[in-house]
This record gives C-alpha cells, sequence and structure tokens, in this order.
C-alpha cells in the first residue's frame, strides 16, 4: 500500500519514510507498560495544545491554524471547560483544546476519512496519529522509540493518558498496535514483527 493510500501528506511523510527505513528499534521503550487510549476519561488531553504541522499540513487545514512566534504553525485552539478537561488534566497543561475536536473529543479529521471510506488517519495530522511514539536522533542514527518520563523534558508525552509510561496496560509495542502497524506499511518494514519476535538468549 502506497503512502498516497494511507494519507493525504505524502510530502510531509516521505523524510519519515527514510528515517523509519534505517533506525534502530528501542525495544525497551516499548516492553514498559501503557495504558490504551479512553477518549471518556482523558478527553483528549493530548490535543490540548493543538499540533504543530507542516507546510503540507497546513495548507489542508487553513483557515484553522496559527503561526507562532519561532515560525512554526499549529492548529488553532479554543478554551476548554472544566467539562471538556479530564479529571486529571495536568495542571501546567494550558486550559485549551483543539479546535479540530467534536463535542465527544473526537478529531473532525479523522471522523471526515471514515466518513469517507479511507484510512482512518488520512487526513489527521502525522505527529498526532504518531503519538506517543517519535523517531529520535541518537549519534546520527534515527531510533523509533517511546517517550519516557525521565527523558520528556517538556513535559507532555509522558503526562497524557496515552503516553504515560508503566501506569498499567500491556506492553507500548501491543498497546501501539495500530500506529506501529501504520509506521510499518509507510515504511516496508515489519516494526509488529520485530518487536515481537522472541528474544534470544
Amino acid at each position: 500500500m502506497s503512502s498516497t493510500e494511507l494519507t493525504h501528506y505524502s510530502e510531509t511523510v516521505a523524510p519519515l519514510i527514510s528515517q523509519l527505513q534505517e533506525a534502530a528499534v528501542d525495544y525497551e521503550a516499548f516492553e514498559q507498560s501503557l495504558p490504551l487510549c479512553d477518549l471518556s476519561h482523558c478527553r483528549a488531553t493530548c490535543c490540548h495544545d493543538g499540533a504543530v504541522l507542516s507546510s503540507e499540513e497546513a495548507d489542508l487545514l487553513a483557515p484553522q491554524i496559527q503561526k507562532l512566534p519561532d515560525g512554526r504553525i499549529k492548529t488553532r485552539v479554543v478554551p476548554a471547560g472544566k467539562d471538556q478537561r479530564a479529571i486529571d488534566f495536568p495542571s501546567h497543561f494550558s486550559p485549551t483544546r483543539c479546535v479540530f475536536l467534536d463535542d465527544e473529543h473526537r478529531c473532525t479529521w479523522q471522523l471526515r476519512s471514515v466518513s469517507e471510506g479511507k484510512h482512518p488517519w488520512y487526513y489527521k495530522p502525522v505527529s498526532c496519529w504518531m503519538h506517543p511514539i517519535l523517531v529520535k536522533f541518537v549519534s546520527g542514527r534515527p531510533v523509533l522509540t517511546v517517550v519516557s518520563p525521565q527523558a520528556d523534558r517538556k513535559g507532555f508525552a509522558s503526562c497524557t493518558p496515552c503516553g504515560s509510561l508503566g501506569k498499567g496496560g500491556q506492553p507500548a509495542r501491543i498497546t501501539l498496535h495500530t500506529e506501529l502497524e501504520m509506521l510499518s506499511k509507510l515504511s516496508g518494514r515489519d516494526f509488529l514483527r520485530e518487536l515481537n519476535a522472541p528474544i534470544l538468549d
């Protein structure tokens, strides 16, 4: 399946695909326990500050975007009432929510993808559906991993329910099965097989 069948943002995922094809896999990170996403509980906490966009993503999502002082572009946010935030909403997060969330805390771009018979993440910004997985560079080599609380300098991913490693649930490689499957289809590399392969002594 080609990237154009999986996502509207073929230019955006092109460098990601190259990184994935040569990336080392942080097996230890994906063995940590991670709870399943539960919108009824978290109310899309990970979407509280919007999403940083590529120019390609911004072109589609305009005019509901905003430019930051540092030149980055992100989705616009609106104030979030107490009933729109999780009970354990982090105190250091701004009380806002992405403008593209509906009343049930669902991404309206994902809903549009489904309604058009496309992959659920076809229109969804790449950083949104990848969360909390990321590719970081270690000694110049890309590494596929999940942010640990110790390495989360920005205090973001590990403070969201879907990124709170070690707080119950199955290993991240299982919880994040759908995300890993998408990354596998994009890159032509089977990350699920790699992560679920038996460990040999």
